[in-house]
């Protein structure tokens, strides 16, 4: 590349399956509809998503520390900014401990893992039901603890970077049919950024008209395209002048 041309600055997204999921389906991460890329086209910065479906503030930190495309991208000197978009899971509820959850897909031979799953699938809304959703996929201490954990050590390697905070959003699903630790949820993310100087961005006013209006996805839980518009837009707000282009910075 010739030296008078410059490297487009990064941001990285850490994130769950808002990050690449649609209104119908998921998506490829090219995908210019999804909010990572609606930011990145605002604020001037090419978006890198790390995310998995079903990821918590937990996951979000061992792909800090165990995915060599995280430290690859965390050592760019292009990278200008980091969106903590992990945390919704953790709220929503549960009907067996997350570690029975994940070992479903150890199981083996793979007739018995389907029924298994099928099972699991079938009672968990009815599980949720009659305990009142009182189980939570990650209780409120371990997330603010691998929130903080993830803050610390990029501030450590990177204080240059912004770091933005994706509040949690909320949720109407049948999967899902208890909204019991929500509330908590999002005070304490509020809470957090303000306390740990991170740029915040609050979904909660984008997403629950969504809900009421019977838009985003079918289960529930994914976004319709205004929806990854709006939140797209928010991020840019918050990156601010980042990527040298952007709008007007938001705290």
């Amino acid at each position: 590349m010739s030296a008078g041309v410059a490297l487009r600055r990064r941001m990285l997204v850490l994130g769950d399956s808002l990050s690449f999921h649609g209104p119908a389906r998921q998506e490829l991460l090219t995908e210019p509809l999804l909010w990572p890329n609606v930011a990145g086209r605002l604020s001037g910065l090419a978006p890198d998503v790390v995310a998995r479906a079903g990821w918590t503030s937990r996951d979000g930190w061992w792909a800090l520390t165990a995915d060599p495309r995280v430290w690859t991208t965390l050592a760019d000197p292009a990278l200008a900014a980091l969106v903590v978009a992990v945390g919704s899971m953790d709220a929503a509820p549960a009907s067996v401990p997350v570690w029975a959850r994940e070992a479903i897909r150890y199981v083996r031979p793979g007739p018995v893992r389907r029924r298994v799953r099928s099972a699991y699938l079938t009672a968990h809304p009815h599980v949720v039901r009659a305990t009142a959703g009182r189980i939570r996929q990650l209780p409120q201490p371990a997330t603010e603890h691998y929130w903080a954990r993830t803050v610390a050590a990029v501030r450590h390697h990177r204080p240059d970077l912004v770091l933005v905070l994706l509040g949690p959003t909320p949720w109407k699903s049948e999967a899902y049919p208890s909204n019991r630790h929500y509330p908590t949820m999002l005070g304490a993310a509020r809470a957090f950024a303000a306390s740990h100087d991170l740029r915040f961005v609050d979904v909660e006013p984008v997403v629950t008209p969504m809900h009421a209006q019977g838009r985003g996805n079918p289960d529930g839980l994914h976004w319709d395209w205004p929806t990854h518009e709006e939140v797209g837009r928010a991020v840019a707000a918050a990156l601010g002048e980042t990527g040298g282009k952007g709008p007007g910075s938001a705290r």
